[in-house]
């Protein structure tokens, strides 16, 4: 495991200075999220997300791999990794269109980003995805009792219509 002072060193990428540079970097191999991303097993999305046939793999360079910039031009989510234990392809098949990259790790990678510092991700292969909260519906603005209205308003109609379902997280 590394420290979020020794990745900086490494790679060069800036943390803001509110962070700890000695904190130990814990290495996990399940679910993480950092911001708006969401680091998944592959083994535990298989039946939803894939490689395509033709997937062309890349290690990942020293200074790392963008997988994701902030909204509105917002900081980047950085893979990063020793040489020659990581490869990584934005080739996917993802049934939920959420997918970025499938990542292949052959020893502890990290991912790096300015304002929330970093996640350590176990040797192992993990599904990069873009988070998405799930808003339940909207509750009625009226209630309308049914002996007395036969249809809904249409500017209630229109509203309700309006609604976002599902929205992404953002850093």
């Amino acid at each position: 495991m590394k420290s979020l002072m020794e990745l900086t060193q490494e790679t060069g990428l800036p943390v803001d200075p509110h962070l700890l540079l000695d904190l130990v970097i814990p290495v996990h191999d399940g679910f993480q999220a950092q911001g708006d991303l969401l680091v998944a097993p592959l083994h535990e999305l298989a039946d939803r997300v894939r490689t395509r046939g033709d997937a062309a793999w890349s290690e990942v360079a020293p200074g790392g791999v963008e997988l994701l910039r902030g909204a509105a031009g917002g900081n980047a989510h950085m893979l990063v990794a020793d040489p020659g234990t990581c490869v990584w392809t934005a080739d996917v098949d993802d049934a939920d269109q959420l997918a970025l990259a499938i990542v292949d790790a052959l020893a502890p990678v990290y991912l790096m980003h300015r304002e929330h510092g970093g996640a350590g991700l176990a040797a192992g292969t993990y599904v990069i995805r873009r988070q998405r909260e799930l808003v339940p519906p909207a509750a009625p603005l009226h209630r309308l009792d049914p002996a007395i209205h036969r249809e809904v308003p249409r500017g209630v109609q229109q509203e309700q219509a309006m609604r976002p379902r599902v929205r992404y997280i953002a850093d």
